[in-house]
């Protein structure tokens, strides 16, 4: 392990002694893409009229469009989207700090992927759910973690 790495990891809180800072955190990540999907569905359709209708030949892909920049905004202006901000969780990088723009970037360019890969994603869910920081496959890779924020505050 690299020893750089090792002391970046203890700047996020411990699951074992700090557990309140993951409880329910990973479904409420999936309320928040739940609450967050709509919204960007809802942005799109608001959209679609400053395409001269055109977007409506490429909806999908305007939705991926819209989509991807509206995570990377909130999420570097608050290391949390409007959902994850509805349902009190927030991102933190390895060093504990919070997104910045390429962090939000490479985190949303992550999830892209893993939507795009249905195994991807599939293993995402599952390391979610039974890593003790609720880490999805992005996370994993970036060093990321999502939590409570009232236990932050």
């Amino acid at each position: 392990m690299n020893p750089s790495m090792h002391t970046s990891q203890w700047a996020l809180p411990d699951p074992e002694t700090q557990p309140e800072f993951y409880s329910d955190v990973p479904m409420k990540r999936f309320f928040a893409w739940v609450l967050d999907t709509v919204m960007i569905a809802l942005i799109t359709v608001l959209v679609v009229p400053f395409t001269a209708f055109t977007g409506l030949f490429f909806f999908p892909f305007l939705m991926l469009v819209v989509g991807f920049a509206y995570r990377v905004v909130t999420l570097t202006g608050g290391s949390a989207t409007l959902g994850m901000r509805v349902f009190a969780i927030e991102f933190r990088r390895a060093d504990g700090e919070r997104f910045d723009l390429m962090t939000a970037f490479l985190h949303t360019f992550g999830l892209t992927v893993s939507f795009a890969l249905a195994i991807l994603q599939v293993i995402s869910i599952v390391l979610m759910l039974t890593t003790a920081r609720g880490q999805g496959l992005t996370d994993h890779i970036l060093g990321t973690v999502a939590i409570n924020k009232a236990a932050g505050a």
